[in-house]
């Protein structure tokens, strides 16, 4: 975890690590960093037996919470008879011209920039450095201790912490670099300062003049490129949509429009492909939408109602009913169903379903249980999955949801008369009220 400026900012100049659990049998170290650190640690000890001991403590669980921060790493670490001694182990950090190698070599290397931009340390990252001069891991006499138990030397706490920093390493590497003087994040931000810089010189170069000769050859390596990525700066955060759409452009004007365009049509499509945007573009926003179904395709014959749902004019609703195939009425019907309830209830209304033996069965269950004996209206099939209620303008419409929808007999039509319910009593209740 990172700790805190003091203007409440992350400060990841000094990073604090919960005490591990016991190390138990296996191997201290899993991945190549940890053992490098165990092997730099143990080839430049003097005392063999206090790593010993050392060791046997971090396996048990006695090294607390480590803070690591450049030069320095401490913890608390406690002896079997419950003694606690604070341990501080000092690093040499590297000097301004060391980093000033590292990063020239990391930055050259299109290798080690991609990976240190993308949060990687590969192990030729310590080779490479030695090669430049700058060495990464401990050297003799680099590990400096200071110990509550006022060792002169290392002793077993601070031979522990040693150990625990190499179970760290093997969540993240770049605490050595924390360690020898730089951050994870100025550490980054130098490297794409340099590697920006090196790209425009790159491009001011004439073709075909190689690298350092004030040229270089055409073309940039592809992993350079690749690396390249996190080098421009975050996009800003999403702005929140607006709260309504926008006007639509006003299309009337002085000059006619071309022939065979219809300005009010025109209109009425930008103003609802403006709805729609902006009703997307809050789901796409919202928190979770990602796991949200896919809404289903709207057919043209759909999508007609759902625009005629959309407006009052009865010129453009009389278009959408002649390109959907419908008379006005049937129109108007289908508008009724759409807006109880979109395609499902579209379908309710002009299509009549045959329900599988056990859905019809449930149907009828439902039914019969939705009033007290003796209460129920009586009911009469009309088709599949269809009851009228006998001497009533009343029926009861069974949807493929298993749902119930209420219509209403109006002038020797049946419409739509409000919305589904799962309970057939509650769908038909209104509709038998106003009966």
């Amino acid at each position: 975890m990172s700790g805190t400026d003091a203007n409440g900012g992350t400060d990841d100049t000094e990073r604090t690590f919960a005490a591990l659990a016991p190390a138990g049998g296996r191997g201290f170290a899993r991945t190549w960093w940890g053992r490098a650190w165990l092997q730099a640690l143990e080839d430049t000890a003097l005392d063999g037996e206090q790593l010993r001991r050392g060791r046997r403590q971090a396996r048990e669980g006695a090294v607390g919470a480590v803070s690591v921060r450049p030069g320095r790493i401490t913890a608390v670490v406690q002896d079997r008879d419950g003694t606690a001694h604070r341990s501080d182990v000092l690093l040499q950090q590297l000097s301004e011209e060391e980093w000033d190698r590292f990063l020239g070599m990391a930055v050259d290397r299109a290798g080690h920039i991609a990976a240190l931009l993308d949060r990687e340390m590969t192990p030729h990252l310590v080779e490479d450095a030695a090669g430049a001069g700058v060495e990464l891991l401990p050297g003799i006499g680099d590990l400096e201790p200071e110990c509550g138990c006022e060792a002169w030397d290392h002793c077993p706490h601070s031979a522990a912490l040693c150990y625990q920093v190499a179970r760290l390493l093997d969540q993240d590497p770049f605490i050595l670099l924390l360690m020898r003087g730089r951050s994870e994040r100025r550490l980054l931000g130098e490297l794409q300062v340099r590697s920006v810089a090196r790209a425009a010189r790159t491009r001011q170069e004439p073709p075909g003049a190689e690298a350092g000769t004030g040229g270089t050859a055409a073309g940039v390596p592809a992993v350079e490129a690749f690396a390249a990525r996190d080098i421009l700066p975050p996009l800003p955060a999403p702005a929140s949509p607006p709260p309504e759409p926008g006007q639509p452009p006003a299309l009337d004007t002085e000059a006619a429009p071309p022939p065979g365009v219809d300005a009010d049509a025109l209109e009425l499509l930008a103003a609802d492909a403006a709805a729609r945007a902006l009703r997307l573009l809050s789901e796409a926003l919202a928190p979770g939408h990602e796991q949200q179904p896919l809404e289903a395709e709207l057919t043209p014959h759909q999508d007609g109602v759902r625009l005629a749902a959309s407006t009052t004019d009865s010129r453009l609703t009389a278009r959408l009913a002649s390109g959907t195939g419908r008379r006005p009425a049937e129109l108007d019907l289908a508008v009724r169903a759409w807006r109880y309830g979109g395609p499902a209830a579209l379908a309710v209304l002009e299509e009549e379903w045959t329900p599988e033996p056990e859905a019809l069965v449930r149907a009828r269950a439902a039914l019969d249980a939705a009033w007290q004996a003796g209460d129920r209206p009586p009911l009469r099939p009309a088709g599949a999955g269809r009851w009228t209620v006998a001497d009533t303008p009343a029926q009861l419409r069974y949807g493929r949801d298993g749902r119930w929808w209420p219509y209403r007999k109006e002038r020797g039509r049946w419409a739509p008369a409000g919305p589904a319910d799962h309970d057939p009593a509650a769908a038909l209740a209104d509709v038998l009220d106003e009966g």
